[in-house]
């Protein structure tokens, strides 16, 4: 007798979670993130997944019930590739805009935030953010460095009135009707994707797509001082790079605090990154890295969901300390890091919970 999409969708999601637990599945359970499969799958470019939505959803969709995974992170992931030209972001190049249409996206690394600029920064990071990082950023909001700072608004109609007089300036007038402009692609973009992955689920299979946080370090160096900075400033100015780490765990902590309790099943995602063996040494992890990963990992399962961690590169030097977390409580994506050696520590150690895999931008395998 055929199984109900409802009854499939529990039986996969009991089967994740039965790994997690450290019980014994009736089979290996299966998740995936599928990225750009779907393009080679079914015989499209990449550049579809940005740029015809409906035409992306339906190659997803016949994906999905071909492979029928246990669950999936992120069925829809691809922002609109129109709204990204109204506001001409600087670090990323997509398919058909600055790599071919055949190519995944490319990431392009900047340092942002200079290396003398750590008190501003600190002092408001808001207003830093808004006439200083998005300028920088943003080829379409070039124009918000000359906007007043947000301290010298006040809180009165005066503060209104300066406001009014810096966004009447043409420059500002134009950057603000490109974010309008990006903002409408953005909101016919999220009702189809909330859409399809609840018709996704409809199917039975379980889509976790919520971001938990993540590493305070990589959020410095992807976003602000880049990787070369990020490096050098635990060597020239550590302390700056430790109170810079300090508020931005504690902006994470309190997005976890705010977040709606789980019942224990949920899975959330987040990747890291510059904690690799490739980018520090284990002393360096010791310091900069683990101590704020795993205090957002533990408010997570504290908060009643599962942290779905991918961890991105080589981590092998690193793993024991993966084995501090709770029990049955984690599951652990892994990219380049030595499988066996995670197995190994997940046998003998009291944390377990580890989900082994390999997987690379065109697909995954497990082993």
């Amino acid at each position: 007798m055929d199984k109900s999409p409802e009854e499939l969708y529990q039986e996969r999601d009991n089967r994740i979670n039965d790994a997690v637990q450290m019980k014994i599945p009736d089979r290996v359970p299966i998740e995936m993130s599928f990225s750009y499969f779907p393009a080679k799958y079914n015989g499209i470019t990449c550049e579809t997944a940005w740029y015809d939505f409906d035409r992306w959803q339906e190659a997803t969709l016949k994906t999905v019930t071909d492979f029928a995974p246990d669950g999936l992170y992120y069925a829809q992931t691809f922002t609109p590739g129109k709204a990204l030209e109204y506001i001409d972001p600087k670090p990323v190049k997509w398919p058909g805009h600055g790599v071919p249409p055949d190519h995944g996206h490319q990431a392009v690394e900047m340092e942002v935030m200079k290396a003398d600029e750590y008190d501003a920064w600190l002092e408001d990071p808001s207003d830093f953010g808004l006439r200083v990082i998005l300028p920088r950023t943003v080829g379409a909001l070039e124009s918000f460095k000359m906007l007043p700072p947000l301290s010298s608004l006040g809180a009165g109609y005066f503060g209104a009135m300066m406001l009014g007089e810096a966004f009447a300036r043409p420059e500002v007038a134009a950057a603000i009707e490109a974010l309008q402009k990006a903002g409408r692609e953005m909101e016919k973009y999220r009702a189809k994707m909330m859409t399809f992955n609840g018709e996704i689920e409809k199917l039975g299979f379980p889509v976790n797509g919520m971001g938990g946080g993540g590493a305070a370090f990589d959020r410095i160096s992807d976003s602000l001082r880049g990787m070369r900075g990020a490096m050098i400033d635990m060597y020239r100015q550590p302390d700056k790079l430790i109170e810079a780490l300090e508020r931005v765990h504690a902006g994470t902590m309190a997005r976890i605090k705010s977040m709606p309790r789980g019942n224990g099943r949920r899975r959330v995602f987040m990747a890291l990154h510059r904690g690799a063996d490739g980018f520090m040494s284990v002393k360096q992890f010791e310091k900069y890295y683990w101590p704020y990963l795993k205090e957002v990992i533990l408010a997570i399962v504290d908060a009643g969901y599962i942290p779905g961690i991918f961890i991105e590169g080589n981590f092998t030097s690193k793993l024991e300390y993966f084995a501090e977390l709770p029990k049955g409580k984690v599951i652990a994506h892994l990219d380049s890091s030595d499988i066996y050696k995670a197995k190994e520590l997940k046998t003998a150690s009291a944390s377990g919970g580890m989900f082994p895999r390999r997987c690379c931008r065109r697909g995954l395998s497990r082993m």
